[in-house]
């Protein structure tokens, strides 16, 4: 099983129920399990997205609102869901989340970004545009569609998030 990024749109009372099991529980179960339709699985595209930002010379801004799309950041306490034997992130880092008013604004910068003009920066040959952007071996469908697509469904997840006030926790398995 390959190891994939992860996201989850989650409420702020959804959170507090967790660390409230998590505390609870003799073995610390956060009881995890946020809703199928909450969730994004963005395989392995982060580190391709980002390099083709950096690549493309996209600016500082909307790169660095990548990057934390895809990264997350520390400001959410998410130990409770660090912790063996229940631990998320079972090939990774520590999660990590994005709070609110992060969220708003990451989902602002990444609608200002034109996934299909930064990707078409990169060599005519998928071969050449992958060994620029790191990727090694071929993707079914083709890299730019791969890329566009994972960019469009974090965008769109992003814009939801957003819009519904959520919360959003990243960790790879």
């Amino acid at each position: 099983m390959a190891v994939t990024q992860q996201l989850a749109r989650i409420p702020e009372g959804y959170l507090a129920a967790c660390r409230q099991a998590a505390a609870a529980s003799p073995d610390g179960d956060p009881r995890w399990d946020p809703p199928v339709c909450d969730m994004l699985d963005l395989d392995w595209a982060p580190a391709l997205l980002k390099r083709v930002g950096e690549v493309a010379g996209l600016g500082e801004v909307p790169l660095d609102a990548l990057r934390l799309a895809t990264d997350g950041d520390t400001a959410l306490e998410l130990g409770f869901l660090d912790a063996h034997p229940h631990a998320i992130a079972h090939f990774g880092g520590a999660p990590t989340g994005l709070d609110v008013s992060q969220v708003a604004r990451v989902s602002e910068l990444l609608g200002q970004i034109d996934m299909p003009a930064l990707l078409a920066t990169l060599p005519a040959d998928d071969s050449d545009a992958a060994s620029l952007i790191g990727q090694v071996g071929s993707i079914a469908g083709g890299l730019r569609a791969y890329l566009l697509e994972h960019f469009n469904a974090l965008r769109d997840f992003y814009v939801d998030a957003a819009r519904r006030r959520l919360h959003i926790v990243l960790w790879w398995d």
